[in-house]
């Protein structure tokens, strides 16, 4: 019995990884033990502070949910102050990218909240607020990004410059 062309033993199952080196084939998970380990725990930092986020700020039923809007659009700022330190200024450590990007920002934001949001306004009758959400969400967080990265360029320039 052959297999189904989509399951072909000739296909690689990731394009970084030629299965038919045996280097590549016989790769342990040991070394992305501490990356797991520092993601969890950034991951669950970030959950916390937005889960104290929405206590302090807390959204009614029906209402636009300016909580969730504002933490994504910070996370997003911060990330792009981040990645420009990061990536301009400082040689990080390998588990701080991981850390501090992936795991606090990651639990930080919240784009799955976003997503129940939306539905909810629209199950709730509100499908105007949600498409205002929808659209605002986005927006803000490019926006944040964007905004951040080139407001710490030019902060670093002048430091230096």
């Amino acid at each position: 019995m052959t297999a189904p062309k989509s399951q072909a033993v000739d296909e690689p199952t990731d394009p970084d990884v030629d299965l038919h080196v045996p280097a590549q084939r016989q790769q342990s998970w040991r070394p992305q033990g501490p990356i797991v380990a520092v993601v969890a725990i950034g991951g669950a930092i970030g959950a916390c502070a937005r889960y104290g986020a929405s206590l302090l700020w807390p959204a009614s039923a029906g209402t636009f949910p300016w909580t969730t809007l504002w933490v994504n659009a910070l996370g997003c700022a911060v990330i792009g102050v981040f990645m420009v330190i990061i990536s301009d200024v400082w040689a990080a450590h390998r588990l701080v990218r991981p850390f501090f990007g992936t795991g606090v920002l990651g639990g930080f934001t919240t784009f799955s909240t976003y997503v129940v949001d939306i539905q909810k306004l629209v199950d709730a009758g509100h499908a105007r607020t949600g498409l205002a959400y929808l659209a605002a969400t986005v927006l803000a967080a490019l926006a944040a990004v964007c905004l951040a990265v080139r407001a710490t360029r030019r902060v670093l320039a002048w430091r230096h410059g």
